[in-house]
């Protein structure tokens, strides 16, 4: 990574400025700009999220911001209501009064003097969610936007669900907002309503993890924000991005087919991170592609960025299993349009003796059809990683036999010639259930030569949704069904002489919520499919390439306690308890130039005891500190989810400190009925 600290402009910087929303409420902005821009009013890019300018992001924003600004735009960095120094309660994900405020913003910084009406809006996670969901109100000054991390389709393909399952980082995610709702502003800022604002925060944020399990299927909640319900209601350039251990890759090859404005998409091997931090590596210099795109759509020039592919992604090469990859071998490959029609697809059957044959070799007398049973055990799935790396750590998937003990595993022969995949790889599957609730998992691996497996891709159903995510069915016990099962977007080399491997379970916790009991599936072989979308390597790859990252200087802090991140996978024997511990310690840091020490911690179990379904546990622990000479803030939340085959049981814990006095002890205690999931 490279620093630079001398730009084309010199950049002034705005500590904290209130943005008035339409309610009367005022928004908190940090705005780094070109000292001459009340004079020469420039283009402005805003970035608008919940995590805290003031500590939660300010590394990163001032790796970012200045650079930005350094080359002749305004950046505004907002937060939410109820989030840092804004005023307010932040009661939910992408409410309606979030949206407004966010344009109303737009309005306020068009009229500002160092602005000439030109606006951007980037982010990645939560910013990019409401840089879409905002274009789609088509605010008059919005002229394009950068959307990392984000989805168009909030029910489908966000944190909460996958394919109508319910998934674990549900409850981490929930976590993670719950703890952060328990922070004060700071009083350096705001004054001496610090505390005032923060006990309103503490008694109002509420419970979102309750919201979020009342709404089990596709209904008006989660259409709400989800701009793929009307995709023309986008007019402006978007640019979207994500990464190959992302959990928000679909929504960028989606958008590139669904959109009718100028767009671009990039995947690279990265996580859930801005690209010139990125890993697993390698970064690239983002911020220069940022000013590409910027340049062309709030500055008129022509940068070429109409020229570049409408998909540019990362082709993994082969790798051994590694839940900590710092570097993902592979080389970039460009598609001018998506779905690219060159694109041609391989397909697999699922034939007798558990092997995946390629359907041009399906022999000419027909084999017996063959019917395989899987039932799971209750923790298949421990070497699943998240939904949604961070790249904080151990979380991405380990070697996959230990999974495949417990579910039904199909493999091709080595293959003769390298196989290159790019597109989402589905499966067909013809199958009956002993029970009316059921899921599947399917997990397309590579089989090494030393017989390693390492996951490339993965999807899920819970085939009560099998034609519906709005109004799901339950099977009839026994009843052959008709299913597809797509898998997330990969761009993956499989090397000659490695085989292709599927496999098939019942259970794939905790990545997803188990099922309300243990089920059987019973799977027809010879009616059973994969495709895998293969694509032929281009001489025009090779002049696709990135340089080297590069930012601005970051801000000076002081380490006192370094950051710590362990997967920890635990068996009982005796006690015939199996669980895997997450810890994400952020350690303990001072920023020295607003004297502010912050400390984070979380602890996150999940339980279950072998051929006991009932038994499954989430629990989640977060502990966060802020401190100055005189002032210490402390807060601890505590959320636990169980379940049995009727409910979902919710209990959760907040306690506040200040200065080592109990300010608040509040405790939830919940029940939600489970809907076919």
């Amino acid at each position: 990574m490279k620093t630079i600290s001398t730009f084309p402009n010199e950049v002034i910087e705005e500590e904290n400025v209130f943005i008035p929303s339409t309610d009367g409420i005022r928004l908190a902005a940090r705005i780094w700009r070109p000292k001459n821009s009340e004079n020469v009013p420039v283009p402005a890019i805003l970035e608008y999220i919940p995590y805290r300018k003031r500590f939660g992001t300010a590394i990163r924003d001032e790796h970012t911001h200045p650079y930005l600004a350094g080359h002749g735009y305004a950046c505004i960095r907002l937060d939410i209501r109820g989030s840092g120094e804004s005023e307010g309660v932040l009661r939910d994900e992408y409410l309606q009064s979030e949206l407004d405020d966010g344009v109303a913003a737009l309005h306020w910084i068009a009229d500002q003097p160092w602005c000439d009406g030109n606006i951007g809006m980037m982010g990645i996670s939560w910013g990019g969610f409401n840089a879409l969901q905002i274009a789609a109100m088509q605010p008059e000054s919005l002229k394009a936007i950068v959307t990392m991390s984000s989805t168009d389709d909030r029910y489908s393909d966000d944190i909460h669900h996958m394919g109508g399952c319910l998934l674990g980082d549900n409850l981490s995610w929930a976590s993670v907002m719950f703890s952060y709702n328990t922070m004060p502003p700071d009083p350096a800022l705001v004054g001496s309503r610090w505390r005032d604002m923060w006990l309103e925060r503490l008694d109002n944020s509420d419970l979102w993890l309750k919201n979020w399990l009342q709404h089990q299927r596709r209904d008006a909640y989660w259409r709400h924000g989800s701009v793929r319900e009307d995709y023309s209601a986008i007019k402006v350039p978007v640019f979207a991005v994500s990464g190959w251990a992302d959990g928000y890759t679909n929504s960028v090859f989606r958008l590139m087919e669904n959109l009718d404005v100028p767009r671009k998409g990039m995947v690279g091997p990265w996580g859930h991170i801005y690209p010139h931090f990125g890993r697993p590596g390698p970064a690239i210099d983002f911020l220069s592609e940022l000013l590409r795109w910027w340049d062309r759509w709030l500055k008129g020039k022509d940068t070429g960025v109409e020229n570049d592919p409408m998909i540019t992604a990362w082709m993994l090469d082969s790798a051994p299993p590694n839940p900590e990859y710092d570097h993902r071998p592979g080389h970039w490959v460009g598609e001018t349009i998506w779905p690219a029609p060159d694109i041609t697809f391989e397909r697999f059957t699922i034939a007798e003796g558990r092997k995946l044959r390629p359907e041009k070799k399906i022999p000419s007398q027909k084999e017996e059809e063959v019917n395989l049973d899987v039932q799971s055990p209750v923790t298949l799935g421990l070497h699943s990683g998240k939904w949604c790396s961070y790249a904080n750590g151990p979380d991405l998937a380990s070697d996959q036999r230990a999974d495949d003990g417990g579910a039904l595993v199909f493999q091709s022969d080595p293959l003769t010639e390298d196989m290159y995949i790019l597109g989402a790889p589905e499966v067909e599957l013809e199958l009956a259930s002993d029970c009316p609730v059921a899921m599947v998992a399917v997990r397309l691996s590579d089989m090494r030569p030393d017989h390693q497996v390492t996951r490339i891709t993965y999807g899920m159903l819970n085939l009560t949704h099998r034609d519906s995510r709005e109004h799901p069915e339950e099977l009839k016990p026994g009843c052959f069904y008709r299913v597809r099962v797509p898998m997330c977007y990969v761009a993956q080399k499989i090397p000659k002489g490695h085989r292709v491997r599927l496999s098939i379970s019942t259970v794939y916790w905790p990545l997803a919520w188990t099922p309300p009991a243990s089920v059987r599936l019973t799977i027809r072989t010879e009616k059973s499919m994969l495709t895998l979308p293969c694509r032929t390597p281009k001489v025009s790859d090779e002049a696709l390439e990135f340089g080297a990252p590069v930012q601005s200087p970051a801000p000076s802090v002081t380490s006192l306690a370094p950051p710590a991140h362990e997967w920890v996978i635990h068996q009982d024997l005796g006690r015939q308890w199996t669980e895997l511990r997450v810890t994400d310690d952020r350690g303990k840091m001072r920023l020295d130039r607003i004297d502010l020490t912050v400390g984070a911690r979380a602890v996150e179990i999940y339980g279950a005891r072998p051929g006991d379904f009932t038994s499954a546990t989430g629990e989640t622990e977060w502990y966060r500190t802020l401190q100055r000479d005189g002032w210490l803030i402390e807060t601890r939340t505590r959320t636990c989810l169980t379940s049995d085959q009727e409910n979902f049981y919710l209990t959760a814990e907040l306690d506040a400190w200040e200065n080592g006095a109990r300010v608040r002890c509040q405790s939830w205690n919940e029940t939600i009925p489970r809907d076919m999931v």
